[in-house]
C-alpha cells in the first residue's frame, strides 16, 4: 500500500481530542497495516463458503461503517461457529448473498473476513449499504462495553480500509448515522464514533504509516 494522505487532511483530525482509553487499557498496538491485513482470518479458514459472484452487487468503497452484533456474545463462544451460523442464516433465512458485513471482530480483537469487500452489503434498515465497508463487532453494546482489544482492532481495520480505498476520515461513521430505525452499534460503542475516538486514532495510524516510509 503506497497511498498517502495530504498533511492538511490528517491534521484536522490529529487536533481532535480523542475519548480517554478505558481504565487499565493498554497502549494500542500500532502494527504495520500490512501486518494487520495478513492477520485477517480468511473465509475458508473459519469454514465459510464464497458467495456467488453472479448474484453480487459490485461497488466501490467510499465509506467505513461500524455495526454491532446486537446480541450477547459470552466469553468462550466459538467465533468461527458463530460466523458459520451467521452465514447460513443470512443465506437461508434472509435470502441475502452472504453475511451482510465485510468483516467481523471477535472478543479477542481478531478480525475475520466475511462478505467479499467488492460486493455491497445488506441491511434490515432503510439505507443503501452500497459503497460502505461494513464492520461488525460481536456483542450487544447497548448492554456491555467494548473491550480494548476490540477497540484496537476497529482502529487497525478502519486504518487499513481508509488507506486501501482512500476513504476520507469524515466518512468513518456507524449504522445509526444512516438510519433512525436502529441503535446499532449500541450506545457504548457509538460514543467512540460520536466522540471522534476512531477518527483520531485512525489519523494517528495513517500518519505513523507515512512517517515509517520516509
Amino acid at each position: 500500500m503506497r497511498q498517502t494522505f495530504p498533511a492538511a487532511f490528517l491534521a484536522a483530525f490529529l487536533a481532535i481530542p480523542a475519548l480517554p482509553l478505558p481504565a487499565g487499557a493498554a497502549t494500542p498496538r500500532d502494527l504495520p497495516l500490512a501486518a494487520v491485513e495478513r492477520a485477517i482470518v480468511p473465509v475458508a479458514a473459519w469454514g465459510g463458503s464464497p458467495a456467488d459472484p453472479a448474484r453480487a452487487r459490485r461497488h466501490t468503497i467510499r465509506h467505513i461503517t461500524l455495526h454491532h452484533q446486537g446480541e450477547p456474545f459470552k466469553p468462550g463462544t466459538d467465533p468461527q461457529a458463530y460466523l458459520r451460523r451467521l452465514q447460513d442464516w443470512s443465506r437461508s433465512a434472509k435470502g441475502w448473498l452472504d453475511i451482510p458485513y465485510h468483516y467481523v471482530i471477535d472478543l479477542d480483537g481478531r478480525i475475520y473476513a466475511a462478505r467479499d469487500i467488492g460486493f455491497a452489503g445488506d441491511t434490515n434498515t432503510d439505507y443503501d449499504p452500497g459503497g460502505h465497508a461494513l464492520i461488525e463487532v460481536v456483542g450487544n453494546f447497548e448492554e456491555v462495553e467494548p473491550n480494548q482489544r476490540q477497540l484496537d482492532a476497529v482502529v487497525d481495520l478502519m486504518a487499513l480500509l481508509a488507506a486501501k480505498h482512500q476513504v476520507p476520515l469524515d466518512a468513518i461513521r456507524s449504522h445509526r448515522d444512516y438510519s433512525n430505525k436502529t441503535v446499532c452499534p449500541g450506545a457504548n460503542l457509538y460514543r467512540y464514533v460520536a466522540g471522534d475516538y476512531f477518527r483520531h486514532k485512525v489519523a494517528l495510524r495513517l500518519a505513523g504509516e507515512q512517517a515509517a516510509r520516509r
